[in-house]
């Protein structure tokens, strides 16, 4: 299983983002049986878009072939793309080794519907 994070920065040790399509990285963890297996971060390039950057982050995620992400919140736009790949969608805070043993655990909530408006992360972090 592969799974994408909303990550502040490039490591486990990062904060999940609670922004999605403006996080500046996703951490994409490969999971095997209940332990990592190996992980990796890449830059997410939709953040400097001026609109659409939901729908830019969901695409990307989508090249990585995932079938989960977390995050802390998701605009519809990205939750319509992420839903059409059939993408399962949690939320969560912490870091993201954190989030991880929790989703091992199946701890965390998964997000049925989006969890923001559109344009939310737009100039800042949600508070």
């Amino acid at each position: 299983m592969k799974i994408a994070i909303s990550a502040t920065g490039k490591d486990l040790d990062s904060q999940v983002d609670v922004r999605f399509g403006r996080c500046p990285y996703f951490i994409i963890v490969d999971i095997e049986g209940k332990k990592i297996k190996g992980s990796k971060a890449i830059e997410n390039t939709a953040t400097a878009q001026a609109g659409g950057a939901g729908i830019s982050a969901a695409e990307i995620i989508g090249n990585q072939k995932v079938d989960a992400v977390i995050t802390g919140n998701l605009g519809p736009r990205a939750f319509d793309v992420l839903s059409q790949l059939d993408v399962e969608i949690y939320q969560a805070t912490g870091t993201v080794k954190d989030v991880i043993d929790k989703f091992l655990k199946k701890e965390l909530t998964r997000i049925d519907e989006p969890t923001g408006p559109q344009h939310r992360g737009m100039g800042g972090k949600f508070q």
